[in-house]
């Protein structure tokens, strides 16, 4: 396959050796060597790059900067670009060189020609598609294109294998390293940050990736907090414990607060003006036959388009809480554990590593033998609920109020695969209860967990009828189907929320 994520086989061992370990060698201070690669898991740096984004490319390569600032729908001067007027893929097919990127050893230039050039790909084949949309009535898609030629996927080829990345765009080329600072000195809040590269070119597109960005800044607080929550599980140190429960719960208030910001930020009626070029090939109506790459392989290919569900914050307290473990069995679990793969290696490998070594040392055991502890876990369930129901509120309002397209651009249904996730997170909240007992609990504690545990329940019992009445709007919503290599479909019904309470009498 030429297309593996990995290179070869002793690469492919080596990935699953370093992500079946026990231990994962963390990023304590922003690395010197540049052959380091820009997306590992530091203290300081969380999911974010170690370096910053290379903005401008050197000699080969600026015919690349060239072509991506005449591209965007609107371009910086706010006048037309190619893609406005349909003109891009004849445009990159007679200016690109196939280009040699083969042995690029500066981290940041390998990851900024990667970025470019699934930015390339997606604007090659989703320019019909987008200017579909525009003049359909019934705000569908069309066809994309079902080849990409070679100076295209050749290069983007070599790029992936050199990052054991897929050759396509992934969240980590649309937002964590597509960002330049106004004020070198300042934070990365949406107000002090630029994009580097557009697919539409609106201040609601630097917006929405912004938002993204701003949230990813503290995830070396977060990174670093599950780290201490796991450290003082395996000692058993229970005031240790809580005090780190507490502070990760601090951590992702703030990513949450950050994320609501959203609505300032981006339109949501702006919002269809630039996903069109987010979409993938996989299972989207688009690409019935998929994409060949042309110069590599005539079989052809299917990947997932990019997605909030690439970022890992979430994916990480999933995993440091046990919730990944509670997920139903079904296709969409199985797409959750697909997209997981879709982010750069050493992330996939931090997240297996937090998620076996939060089974080995037992967190959710630890947690719940002592009323108190279980009460912060299931503030912290509070807040991943929370953080998926805004994710929920977000493609309500965003997307279905402006688009009948049946499925995200990670080629999951619309209606169902979000409530997947977000249904298991809230009744998870309401059997956390099974392990509390009132009478040990602070007065603050116990307020707390009153007030956890009623709003769950509620939410819970609304997803469900608010989902029933979604999908007799968009049909095949809750078919499973086999999409996901490996995973063999039962063809069987979603299950609605409320039959996650037969399910589980307590979180896995």
């Amino acid at each position: 396959m030429l297309l593996s994520r990995y290179t070869n086989p002793s690469r492919m061992l080596h990935c699953i050796l370093r992500m079946n370990s026990s231990t994962f060698k963390i990023l304590n201070d922003i690395p010197t060597e540049k052959t380091v690669p820009q997306f590992t898991v530091g203290r300081k740096n969380g999911f974010l790059p170690w370096g910053t984004p290379l903005a401008r490319l050197p000699e080969p390569f600026k015919i690349i900067d060239e072509i991506l600032d005449e591209a965007p729908y609107y371009k910086r001067d706010g006048t037309p670009g190619l893609l406005a007027t349909g003109s891009f893929g004849e445009y990159v097919r007679e200016k690109l060189p196939l280009l040699d990127v083969s042995n690029i050893k500066d981290s940041a230039l390998l990851f900024a020609l990667y970025r470019d050039y699934t930015f390339l790909t997606s604007q090659y084949i989703l320019e019909p598609c987008h200017l579909h949309f525009l003049a359909s009535k019934f705000k569908d898609y069309g066809l994309g294109r079902s080849r990409l030629p070679a100076n295209i996927a050749v290069p983007l080829v070599s790029l992936a294998k050199q990052l054991g990345a897929k050759p396509f765009m992934e969240y980590t080329c649309y937002a964590t390293y597509n960002w330049q600072k106004i004020d070198p000195s300042g934070n990365l809040d949406p107000q002090n940050l630029k994009l580097i590269r557009h697919l539409e070119g609106s201040q609601h597109e630097t917006g929405f990736a912004a938002v993204h960005i701003a949230m990813v800044q503290h995830s070396g607080d977060l990174v670093s907090n599950v780290q201490d929550v796991i450290d003082s599980a395996e000692k058993k140190d229970r005031e240790e414990f809580d005090i780190c429960l507490k502070k990760l719960l601090e951590t992702i208030k703030v990513i949450n607060v950050k994320m609501d910001t959203m609505w300032e930020q981006s339109s949501p009626k702006a919002f269809n003006n630039f996903r069109s070029f987010m979409m993938g090939i996989k299972n989207q109506p688009m690409f019935p036959k998929g994409v060949v790459y042309e110069g590599v392989s005539e079989e052809p290919t299917f990947y997932r388009g990019v997605s909030a569900a690439n970022d890992s914050i979430v994916p990480t307290i999933d995993n440091l809480l046990e919730l990944t473990n509670s997920m139903p069995d079904n296709s969409f679990t199985a797409m959750l554990r697909d997209f997981r793969t879709y982010r750069p290696i050493n992330h996939s490998e931090y997240l297996s590593y937090v998620e076996e070594k939060a089974k080995s040392v037992g967190v959710h055991a630890f947690a719940t033998q002592d009323s108190n502890s279980t009460v912060l876990y299931q503030a912290l369930l509070d807040q991943v609920s929370e953080f998926r129901e805004r994710h929920w509120r977000f493609t309500k309002n965003y997307i279905l109020k402006h688009s009948k397209h049946p499925r995200a651009t990670g080629g999951t249904p619309i209606i169902t695969w979000l409530p997947n996730q977000l249904a298991t997170v809230m009744q998870s909240i309401v059997n956390i209860q099974n392990f509390i007992k009132e009478d040990e609990l602070s007065n603050e504690n116990k307020q707390l967990y009153i007030e956890l545990t009623k709003k769950a329940d509620t939410q819970l019992r609304i997803l469900n009828r608010e989902v029933e009445e979604l999908k007799k709007e968009y049909p095949g919503q809750d078919m499973e189907f086999q999409e996901v290599e490996g995973y063999k479909s039962k063809r069987v019904q979603v299950q609605p929320a409320t039959a996650f309470i037969q399910r589980q009498s307590a979180v896995a």
